[in-house]
Formats: structure tokens, sequence, C-alpha cells
């Protein structure tokens, strides 16, 4: 496992330990590889391996500096590089290799939801990250290993849920409203063919769709995905009943005990997230993914529906 010290990491290596896995992890400082090891450490831990996980990746919650661009592009791109290129010198390739990716990869959508099949990929920096990411994934030729794109929601249980339970605690809980902001260049394109022009403004109204999925149906879809030999490609990570803002705010707001929820037009959010360390996409974009190809093949989630996902992982 790569990229195993996030939260998700931390979680899916419980649940693979549990379940009779002996991992080997892979980071910046080990413990059982490094990425400045070289190619032959990287190959010795994946040859005969049954399973590679790869979420390495620099975090996306920080603000989309020059620096913090380049890196969050670099540390996706040349971990999983590196990677593919461990896996084709292995003489016993791994059967199945999952890669993290991200649900924003799909287009601004009000209109109707993106699957795996008849999704439109978007433009910008965050959508050109995806795309090279898998690009690098899916490039070459591995016969003997499945692999799969995991086209994460945003995750609640971690940094992301516990970011906007803490705007709701601080009274100003309401819709988020994008409509004007000064030009900026941050969302710009990236890498080898890069997309997207001027900050986007959509008048959405807090009509923007968010969404999500529970860690505990993350690690459900990794043992799912594991069975079932006939999935490969780009999988969406996604609950089947996505909400818009207002409603993910309203319940944020009920579950945090909080009455007010002053309403956030742009003029007020980009302030704040700069506070924050954040970017205002995190909550404008509206990002409307169905998990097509798990529903098809008889996936059920244990936590569809928003408000008892929010219940079980934000503390009151």
């Amino acid at each position: 496992m790569a990229g195993w010290n996030g939260f998700i990491g931390r979680a899916l290596v419980a649940d693979l330990t549990g379940r009779g896995y002996d991992v080997a992890r892979v980071g910046r400082s080990g413990p059982d590889a490094r990425w400045s090891d070289g190619p032959d450490a990287l190959r010795d831990l994946v040859d005969g391996a049954d399973l590679l996980v790869n979420l390495a990746g620099r975090s996306v919650g920080c603000r989309y500096t020059d620096a913090h661009r380049d890196e969050i592009l670099r540390s996706r791109v040349e971990t999983t590089r590196q990677l593919r290129e461990a896996v084709t010198a292995s003489a016993r390739p791994p059967r199945l290799w999952l890669n993290a990716s991200t649900a924003t990869i799909y287009r601004y959508a009000l209109d109707r939801p993106q699957t795996e099949d008849d999704g439109e990929l978007g433009t910008g920096f965050s959508v050109d990250v995806a795309r090279s990411w898998e690009r690098e994934l899916f490039a070459g030729d591995l016969p003997g290993t499945r692999r799969v794109a995991l086209r994460m929601a945003i995750v609640l249980g971690g940094p992301a849920s516990d970011l906007l339970a803490r705007v709701a605690r601080l009274g100003v809980g309401g819709p988020q409203l994008d409509g004007w902001w000064f030009g900026h260049r941050r969302y710009r394109g990236i890498g080898e063919d890069p997309t997207g022009g001027p900050v986007p403004v959509h008048h959405s109204q807090g009509r923007q769709k968010f969404s999500w999925i529970h860690v505990d149906d993350v690690l459900r879809a990794v043992r799912f995905l594991e069975q079932h030999e006939d999935i490969s490609g780009p999988v969406n990570l996604a609950a089947p009943h996505p909400v818009d803002n207002r409603t993910l705010m309203a319940e944020l707001r009920r579950v945090t005990r909080m009455p007010i929820g002053i309403p956030a037009p742009r003029w007020l959010l980009e302030p704040a997230l700069w506070v924050l360390r954040n970017e205002a996409e995190l909550v404008l974009k509206s990002r409307w993914v169905l998990p097509a190809r798990l529903e098809s093949a008889g996936f059920a989630f244990r936590w569809p529906h928003l408000a008892p996902a929010l219940d079980d992982v934000i503390p009151r």
C-alpha cells in the first residue's frame, strides 16, 4: 500500500490487516520502502503481492499556490508511474491494482448525474490532475494485473467532513452561493494538455450538487472489487443519494445543533476559506456523481443517505 498514512489509508491498512493481509507500506519515510529507494525496492515489494493499493498524493486541502499545484500533480503522477514500472518488472505481478482517483474529474453538473459510462470530463486544474493520474495508471500493457481507478467523491469521516462541521459550528452554515469574484489563475489547467480558462462562476443559488461517500463504504467497496474480477477501469465511489448544498448545510446545522446558519455568498466565502487555507471549489463545484458500476454489480451501500452518515461521523 502506497499513501497509507492518510485517514483513508490508515483505515484501509487496519481493515486489510484484520482480514489477514500482510500489508507492506510505501511512503516518503517507509516503513517498508521509500519512494527514494529506487526501482528495485518497489519491485521487490510488488513482486508476489496479491493486491496493490495506491492512495499516494499530496492533500488537496490547501490553497492552490504554484508550488502546491505542482506538488499535487507530481505526487500523484510520479508515484503511479513508479508503481507501474515495478509491476511491469515483476515476475509475479499483483492480480489487482486499486489506484486512487477523484470524482471531481467530471464536469460541473446541474442537468444530469455523471456515471462511468456517460459522464463528461470537466476542465481546469483539478480535472487535469485526475486525467493525468488515470492516464498514468492505465498506460502500457499489464496482462496479469486488473487495474481500477477509484473515483472517490468527498469522503465523510475525515478532514473534509471535519471542515464542513467546523463551518456549521461557527454559525456560517447556510448555503454557499456562487457569484462574481476577482479573477485568479489558481484553477487554470496543468499537465501535458492543460484545459480551462478563467475562474468559473455559476449562479446556482446553493443548488450545486454534493456527492459523498462514508469511509466505511470505501472499505466495503474495496472488498467488493477484490471479489468481482469482471470490474476494471474507472469506478465511482459515491453514495447513490447525493444532495444539494442547501440540504448538506441544513443537515450539518442539525447534527452540530447550531440553529443559526448565515448564508455565504462568494464574496464572504472566499476570505473565510483563505483563512482556513482551502479553496472555494470544495463547496461551489456541483459534483453530481452516481455509482453505476458498483450498483449494477450488486454492491449495497451501508450508508446510502446523508443524514445518518453525518450522525455517524460528526460528534455532537
